[in-house]
């Protein structure tokens, strides 16, 4: 078989198991993420001759440059009508290997998902930032394109999003959707983020706030009139603050816990893990609102008071990460075991159910 037809033949498989991700590696047959764990597929294993073969039948010339430059490559690639995916090429002892994230076909409800209804209050908002926040593989892309997905059908605006690679196309409803991809429509998220201010959006996505000046054009827009969603790689609310914070100096921390606390809408962090029964897996969420007490400790400075806020918070709809593992232990969602590991506080869930 061609190696162009591989990589289809192979995302085809994740698509017909359920399997989130793809590994191509040297030494072992493919590899799928199902359920959140990694199996080893059918077939022989794969050489790095092998890998070379596939890599250079499913990029362009351009494409294999940059990776040659880079030592890196990500770009979005179709394997049907509405099927896309995000491949990451990475070189590992000079071969290059895959990392293949296969994005969902059709964008599930909230319920569906097991989303705080506060989200759709939230991005009915006119202006502020809204933060997705998670480990690597928790569904902040999944979330993302919800809410892009809501506002699209609710409301007539001008959304534009910036993403590195594009997984999920949105077809204008109610808003004018225009999506731009780092690497093939912009240059990065930095330069990209300040053009988009000057294309007249009402909403602005952001896949992935990486570095100071992204963070701090984001924030500026947030607090000057546009709805910002972004997402960041941190494991709780709390830490995504001192996140923001921290990626600026002491001459401009000031600054900076003033527009985050005039801007801040919401964090919401995510952990996708195992159902107690097998057969996929729940979301469990940890969300902060942006609280005229929540604004005041980020004004202030006092980002360690933040998590006793969010246990206090519940009329705002607030909620610990300790809680939501909780309710779906209680609703037989989740092991007893995996509420206990993925808990901030373990001892505190181990009293509570005896």
């Amino acid at each position: 078989m061609a190696a162009a037809l591989e990589l289809i033949h192979l995302l085809q498989t994740a698509r017909k198991h359920a399997a989130s991700d793809v590994h191509v590696v040297v030494g072992l047959p493919p590899l799928f993420r199902v359920d959140g764990e990694v199996v080893t597929g059918k077939g022989e294993s794969l050489s790095g001759a092998d890998l070379v073969r596939l890599v250079e039948a499913c990029t362009s010339a351009e494409q294999r440059a940059r990776l040659l430059q880079e030592r890196q490559l990500c770009f979005s690639t179709l394997f049907g009508v509405q099927d896309r995916a995000r491949v990451t090429v990475y070189l590992r002892n000079g071969f290059p290997e895959l990392a293949i994230r296969v994005a969902e076909r059709v964008l599930r409800t909230r319920e569906e998902l097991g989303l705080p209804a506060v989200l759709d209050e939230l991005v009915r908002r006119p202006h502020g930032l809204l933060l997705i926040t998670g480990p690597t593989g928790s569904g902040k892309t999944t979330t993302f394109h919800y809410l892009v997905h809501r506002i699209n059908e609710e409301q007539r605006k001008k959304l534009i999003t910036i993403e590195d690679p594009i997984e999920y196309v949105h077809l204008a409803n109610r808003s004018l959707v225009v999506q731009q991809e780092v690497g093939t429509d912009v240059l990065d998220f930095a330069s990209a983020l300040k053009h988009v201010l000057r294309q007249d959006p009402d909403v602005i996505g952001v896949g992935e706030l990486l570095g100071r000046e992204t963070i701090h054009t984001a924030l500026v827009a947030a607090e000057t009139g546009h709805l910002v969603l972004g997402t960041l790689h941190t494991p709780d609310t709390v830490q995504v603050v001192q996140r923001v914070l921290g990626a600026f100096g002491e001459g401009s921390q000031a600054e900076v816990r003033q527009l985050l606390a005039n801007s801040l809408l919401a964090v919401v962090s995510q952990q996708l893990l195992p159902r107690a029964t097998g057969g996929g897996r729940v979301l469990c969420h940890e969300v902060l609102i942006g609280t005229p007490a929540v604004r005041h400790l980020i004004r202030e400075g006092e980002v360690h008071k933040l998590y006793s806020e969010i246990q206090a918070g519940r009329r705002h709809g607030m909620v610990t990460m300790d809680h939501s593992l909780l309710e779906r232990y209680g609703k037989g969602d989740i092991t007893y075991d995996t509420a206990v590991t993925m808990a901030r506080f373990p001892e505190a869930i181990q009293r509570r159910l005896g």
